[in-house]
């Protein structure tokens, strides 16, 4: 028999989240929406992404203040493990953020470069006047 599992993130804004499912090749879906999995079986969440199988899907946990995975994992059928998808998810939601933060800041992006371990590395830069 098959059920939902919740996984703990740090993941706190949405916007950050959402785009990092793009970045990663998924198509976000925003609002209430159900995750599906087993037989039919549903529950509530704030941004889920359809998949052929169970769904995947995020919702705001108020008492971590970040969101959450929910998923049935007995259906998950990506081509990574769940923490595997749980880790490249979090790089891109870090790396999101160091943007905006340093966008916000002044500075712009002068060399970004993907090592082989998968790491990335940001050169920024802002002139002062």
């Amino acid at each position: 028999m098959s059920h939902f599992s919740t996984v703990k993130t740090q993941l706190r804004k949405k916007e950050h989240l959402k785009q990092a499912l793009i970045d990663l090749g998924y198509m976000p879906q925003e609002g209430e929406t159900l995750v599906r999995g087993f037989r039919g079986q549903t529950v509530l969440a704030e941004m889920t992404v359809e998949m052929n199988t169970g769904d995947i899907g995020f919702r705001w946990n108020q008492g971590s203040k970040s969101y959450e995975l929910v998923t049935d994992l007995d259906l998950w059928k990506q081509s990574i493990p769940v923490e595997r998808f749980l880790s490249q998810l979090t790089q891109r939601y870090a790396f999101n953020t160091v943007l905006e933060t340093t966008a916000q800041e002044g500075f712009q992006i002068a060399e970004e470069k993907k090592n082989i371990d998968g790491s990335i590395e940001l050169v920024v830069t802002r002139w002062d006047s």
